[in-house]
């Protein structure tokens, strides 16, 4: 909500509506007020509150304790004391990030014995889609609230977790993986039963965040009207990439070079450039 908030204000405001506008922007701050009085745990936020007042995602649940939506959007929205949210990622890397097994926890543990009512997510098995498992929309968000701290490395490192065909580099993951390994998963488990295993396949969505994630957010290319914003937050072994970007009937060619002085974790500064429908190809070097 208050990213849509954020979104929708300027919006308002461009189409001759500004009392509306003045509504939305106002109502977004009353909601960061509130989040951060009421929403904060200690060292990550909470998710909910249930209809009696028990929070959920908070440090005192025995089943979801934390979950990473609360995490992931503090960063992405714009809207999260910086500190907290920074400290709240880092819950997240040591809480729902499985680097053995190579999967992004929607959130830990599982719901399973909790005698009150989360919702349909309850319906599945323990360490199943939704109900604790990864859910790859999430597990997208974590990769760009990872990519926003500019921590270059870590972001390219769980990106790489999302990919299908690193499941299946060889025959014991592909036995364990037990899905296409060129298209993306909606799910994989954390049931221990059969942790690793993909679930939902050919999931449009999440892949079409996967695709942003790694194009906007670890390339950092990002299209406005007219106008490219380059930010990557590559690996820092990266010295260099290359995209091509049709423009009506232009052809962009960037070369982004990255100089070793950029830092491991230094995050980069953008830089912007114009757009142009005029037929031709453009050829730009871009040094970082």
């Amino acid at each position: 909500m208050i990213a849509n908030l954020k979104s929708f204000a300027p919006l308002a405001l461009a189409r001759g509506e500004p009392q509306r506008s003045q509504i939305w922007s106002k109502h977004r701050e009353e909601l960061i007020a509130s989040t951060e009085k009421n929403g904060w745990d200690g060292s990550w936020y909470r998710r909910a509150y249930y209809d009696d007042g028990t929070p959920l995602g908070a440090a005192e649940n025995t089943e979801c304790q934390i979950d990473s939506l609360a995490q992931t959007w503090a960063i992405i929205s714009g809207a999260g004391n910086s500190d907290r949210a920074q400290t709240a990622m880092q819950s997240v890397y040591e809480h729902l990030v499985n680097i053995s097994d190579e999967i992004i926890l929607l959130f830990s543990p599982p719901f399973k014995h909790t005698p009150l009512d989360p919702g349909y997510i309850k319906g599945y098995l323990p360490g199943v889609r939704e109900n604790g498992g990864q859910y790859t929309h999430a597990a997208s968000w974590v990769v760009i609230a990872t990519a926003l701290l500019g921590q270059r490395k870590r972001a390219f490192e769980l990106f790489s977790f999302l990919n299908p065909v690193n499941h299946t580099l060889d025959i014991a993951r592909t036995n364990c993986y037990k899905l296409e390994p060129y298209v993306l998963a909606g799910d994989i488990y954390s049931n221990l039963q059969n942790v690793g295993r993909g679930g939902w396949s050919w999931y449009t969505g999440a892949s079409g965040w996967m695709y942003r994630a790694g194009v906007e957010y670890i390339l950092g290319f990002q299209v406005a009207g007219n106008e490219v914003s380059l930010c990557p937050c590559v690996p820092p072994d990266w010295t260099k990439f290359s995209i091509s970007y049709r423009y009506g009937k232009s052809t962009f060619h960037f070369e982004v070079t990255l100089s070793p002085d950029s830092g491991p974790e230094k995050k980069i500064e953008a830089q912007k450039f114009s757009l142009i429908d005029d037929g031709e190809i453009h050829r730009i070097l871009v040094v970082f």
